[in-house]
């Protein structure tokens, strides 16, 4: 079965999305996730979606998923590298995305997290394994 790795760095996790996302593969990284998150007590995630040149409903209502149940979960998501088509495609669908942070880049999305949990340089951030 197909999967997409997540990395660990210290009190974050990072996602790349390098594939195109599909339903059963959507569904495996939100499970994947929500249990990595939990397993390492992760303060952070941060998806890497800028390789993805198409979304579905189904996908923009995933990354909704994911945020909201990282949040639960006590981490922050933060979805960086938004292909403008991507986002014109999920206003044109009409999903909002509440509660979902973004920023342009990886550097600025790691900025963004740091500045959400300040305590995440407490995590060891040699600590990187994949999932």
């Amino acid at each position: 079965m197909e999967r997409i790795p997540i990395l660990r760095m210290g009190a974050y996790l990072l996602v790349t999305i390098q594939v195109d996302m599909h339903d059963r593969l959507a569904m495996t990284l939100q499970d994947d996730l929500t249990t990595r998150i939990a397993k390492t007590e992760a303060k952070g995630v941060l998806i890497d979606i800028s390789a993805l040149e198409i979304v579905d409903s189904f996908i923009g209502r995933m990354i909704s998923n994911i945020s909201s149940m990282s949040r639960v979960l006590d981490a922050h998501t933060v979805i960086v590298g938004m292909q403008p088509a991507v986002a014109i495609t999920l206003v044109e669908l009409g999903l909002t995305l509440p509660g979902v942070l973004t920023a342009l880049d990886v550097e600025k999305g790691m900025a963004l997290l740091a500045h959400l949990v300040p305590s995440a340089e407490e995590g060891d951030a040699d600590d990187s394994e994949s999932y």
